[in-house]
């Protein structure tokens, strides 16, 4: 079988069954590996699941073992990935930056390891994981333990405070700074530091209500409320908002001339929010002088709206990057591309998608319904 990273071979469901058993029959392990609250697995050379802890079966809402007998980690855990190619788990370009699979591996040629790995479920869930792999003999048989602790809750502490501590800080200071200078201003110079003051103040709130729409969002709470819009108009609400805002400092921001203007039923709110993402990303990723692009089209799927930069993803990114933890700026950030794809797949009923190359520079690319009411 086909595979871009982890052998693609399997055990027989027969040396499944016997791997099992002689697990089973080490009565002293098994009860000391069900008495750990830790989710742990054994694996077989093949990084095939033979025994699960009643930890990791009750994280996995499964009752009997037998169901993930046989898997590997990502199948069991329902990785988006893990069925793209037929050697399964461990098997697709996604999984050479997987940190499980990389764990794993590392394991099997005799080291302890230890990764972070993020994974996206088939029902859109968004995990954070820390994976320890540890090679052991039995009886002169080869296994592999391997733990697994969710830190998604962590992760999301981390990030928040990042957000608020730094990013909404610095916006505050910012608003404190030029109010004192407002204060302190001659007349003439109050509608300058007055309009700063404004677009400061609606960053601030910009940012807040950024993570409200998140925790709503992966909680299933958001509501959509749909509504005519005019395609073209979104763009320029999007193109106005951030054509002062600071990262767009040293570049440029335009509206590709042959943008469509059509009517669009959806949640506008919602669709400045992704946009407005699309377009941070486009411009925090650009380089001082490059112009980033806003572009509306039709599309045979309903109506396409592209935003374009010059810079070139390197492909360890393209693999990553709608991820919910991973960000190229560095650790604790990285919603971004993920809320992208969080609001435009899950509530506006649309498909999220990128292309990227040396040449022709990252076009980002949401497609939408004309009318997301025709949608269940």
């Amino acid at each position: 079988m086909i595979t871009h990273f982890a052998p693609a071979e399997r055990s027989e469901w027969s040396e499944i069954i016997e791997q099992y058993n002689f697990i089973m029959g080490l009565q002293t392990v098994t009860n000391l590996l069900n008495s750990t609250p830790q989710l742990l697995a054994v694996l077989n050379p093949d990084r095939q699941i033979v025994f699960a802890n009643d930890s990791l079966l009750s994280f996995l809402g499964i009752k009997d073992m037998t169901d993930i007998l046989g898997k590997r980690p990502g199948e069991a855990i329902s990785c988006i990935h893990s069925e793209e190619m037929a050697g399964g788990c461990g098997t697709t370009e996604y999984c050479s930056v997987c940190g499980a699979v990389r764990a794993i591996m590392a394991g099997l040629d005799g080291k302890k390891d230890v990764q972070e790995c993020r994974i996206t479920t088939r029902k859109g869930d968004a995990l954070d994981l820390k994976v320890w792999a540890t090679p052991f003999k039995i009886e002169g048989r080869f296994f592999l333990l391997f733990f697994i602790r969710d830190i998604s809750d962590e992760k999301r502490r981390r990030l928040l405070e990042r957000i608020f501590f730094h990013d909404i800080l610095n916006t505050a200071g910012g608003v404190q700074g030029f109010a004192e200078l407002l204060k302190e201003s001659e007349p003439e110079e109050y509608p300058i530091y007055a309009g700063t003051v404004c677009d400061l103040s609606e960053n601030l709130i910009e940012e807040i209500r950024a993570q409200q729409y998140i925790t709503s969002a992966e909680n299933n709470e958001l509501s959509v409320h749909p509504k005519i819009e005019d395609t073209l108009e979104i763009l320029r609400e999007v193109f106005y908002l951030y054509k002062s805002h600071p990262v767009a400092d040293g570049k440029k921001i335009r509206i590709d001339e042959n943008s469509m203007q059509t009517p669009i039923t959806t949640d506008l709110n919602l669709l400045r929010r992704v946009l407005g993402n699309m377009v941070k990303n486009a411009l925090e990723a650009s380089q001082p002088g490059d112009t980033v692009t806003l572009k509306c089209e039709s599309h045979e799927e309903g109506i396409a709206f592209r935003v374009h930069n010059p810079s070139f993803m390197p492909r360890d990114v393209q693999l990553q990057i709608f991820q919910r933890s991973f960000s190229t700026k560095g650790k604790d950030r990285g919603l971004g591309t993920y809320s992208i794809k969080l609001l435009s797949e899950r509530y506006l009923k649309g498909r999220v998608f990128f292309t990227s190359s040396p040449e022709k520079g990252t076009v980002f690319t949401v497609i939408l319904p004309t009318d997301i009411n025709r949608f269940p």
